[in-house]
């Protein structure tokens, strides 16, 4: 078992550190860009609403009921709410625009999104692994190649609101490390109590808040530094690509 343990840790880690490779995005990109950020926010918000609706909500509701499903989506969305209501607007200036305080607001929302969202991931491949190690190598392989876009979906706001590159990729690489934090919760804390039911809830909640995020930050600023077309591409690509990780995870083969 004490094998077992050490190996689900050590693929939970390889998979949180695929988020460090997308956030990497910050080093590549020239200069702080409007046509860039709005791209990268549509993108970020087709990652997040596929993820929170296809993904988190559709396996709650399997387990939990379409009604349970469906509240503690709400209490998400509700708990996003009041954060946003609580976090004062930090004014930056010097920066990409007199907005640029609510873009980096965005930018850190979204990475809080995506770090919460990564714990249960982290409990997955960990509770998995445990379970039978053949089926945790894949399911650890599949959710790192889809955490590579969510890296890069947290690490381009925040540069074109900073210019920092180094900043930028090092918030979106502390969101990728909450995965083998949810694995070493699931390990010490939850494995002898956690059920699917309570897993379910969790979830639901989760994507909850990644749809308000989406809806509330993401896509208006996308829609205000850039064309709605440009926006609208980085949707799409947003959706194709978590689509493929997804279908990934699922398949057999991989």
């Amino acid at each position: 078992m004490q094998g077992n343990i050490l190996a689900a840790l050590a693929l939970t880690v390889l998979a949180g550190l695929a988020t460090g490779i997308g956030s990497l995005a910050a080093y590549f990109i020239p200069r702080p860009d409007m046509r860039y950020l709005s791209l990268s926010l549509g993108f970020a918000a087709g990652v997040m609403v596929y993820v929170g609706f296809v993904d988190l909500f559709c396996s709650s509701r399997l387990v939990i009921g379409f009604g349970y499903a469906n509240l503690f989506f709400l209490l998400g969305m509700l708990l996003i709410y009041g954060l946003d209501c609580l976090i004062p607007h930090i004014h930056m200036d010097g920066q990409v625009d007199c907005q640029s305080h609510r873009l980096y607001r965005s930018g850190i929302m979204t990475t809080i999104g995506i770090a919460i969202h990564n714990l249960p991931e982290g409990m997955t491949v960990a509770l998995v692994s445990l379970a039978d190690l053949r089926l945790g190598i894949p399911v650890a392989v599949a959710i790192a190649i889809h955490n590579i876009p969510e890296g890069l979906a947290c690490s381009i706001p925040l540069y074109c609101a900073t210019s920092d590159r180094s900043k930028s990729c090092l918030l979106s690489f502390a969101a990728g490390m909450t995965e083998p934090l949810g694995a070493v919760l699931a390990v010490l804390l939850l494995y002898p109590f956690l059920t699917d039911e309570l897993l379910a809830a969790a979830s639901a909640m989760v994507a909850g808040i990644m749809v308000f995020i989406s809806f509330d930050e993401l896509l208006p600023i996308a829609n205000r530094y850039g064309s709605e077309h440009i926006a609208n591409i980085g949707l799409i690509a947003g959706f194709s690509i978590m689509m493929a990780g997804l279908y990934l995870m699922q398949s057999r083969w991989l």
